[in-house]
Formats: structure tokens, C-alpha cells, sequence
């Protein structure tokens, strides 16, 4: 009986974590993607070091954001592929947040 509480415990700790993992990571990943329109918004100044944070902002929000402009109809200058993602990042959190409630 108790070894049975014990792995119930264990089962409740680990989808606990996964699912603060999960919110944390896309929650971090959204305001990385903010934090990358921005900066394609304001012309920074030269630097090495805003060079390579741009750089790095653009290797991580690019691949995924092409995935919707692929999809997305051209609008001109206006790009939705950021707000169509985002939406996209809450739906799946919702997903994964009930159905690791049911787990729970």
C-alpha cells in the first residue's frame, strides 16, 4: 500500500515538472520573440555585442516563424507570422496544460 503512495507521489511530482518546464519554456520563447520584433523594429547602433545578440535572436525566431509565413498570405510590409505564432504557443500550452491535468 505505501509503495503505491509512494509511486503516485512520484507520477504527481513528475508531471508537476513537466508541466512547470513546459510554461516556463514557452513562456520564455514568446518573450524571446517579442524581444526579436523589437529589435528588427529599432535600428540599434553598431556593436559586436548587439551583433551577436540580434544574431542570436534571429537563429532562434526565425525557423520557427518561417514555419507560418509560409502559410500566411504576403500583406506587404505587415508581417502577422509573429501574432499567428504566439496565438499558436498559447493554444499549445492550453493542450498541454489539460491534458496533463487529466495525468494529474
Amino acid at each position: 500500500m505505501g509503495a503505491n503512495v509512494a509511486a503516485f507521489g512520484l507520477l504527481y511530482d513528475a508531471v508537476d515538472s513537466i508541466r512547470s518546464f513546459v510554461d516556463v519554456f514557452i513562456y520564455v520563447y514568446i518573450l524571446v520573440i517579442f524581444v526579436y520584433i523589437l529589435t528588427s523594429w529599432i535600428p540599434l547602433p553598431y556593436s559586436p555585442w548587439l551583433n551577436r545578440i540580434q544574431r542570436f535572436l534571429y537563429d532562434v525566431c526565425e525557423p520557427y516563424l518561417r514555419l507560418f509565413r509560409r502559410i500566411l498570405p504576403s500583406l506587404g510590409p505587415l508581417d502577422l507570422s509573429p501574432i499567428v505564432g504566439v496565438a499558436f504557443l498559447y493554444v499549445l500550452l492550453y493542450v498541454i496544460d489539460s491534458v496533463l491535468n487529466r495525468v494529474h
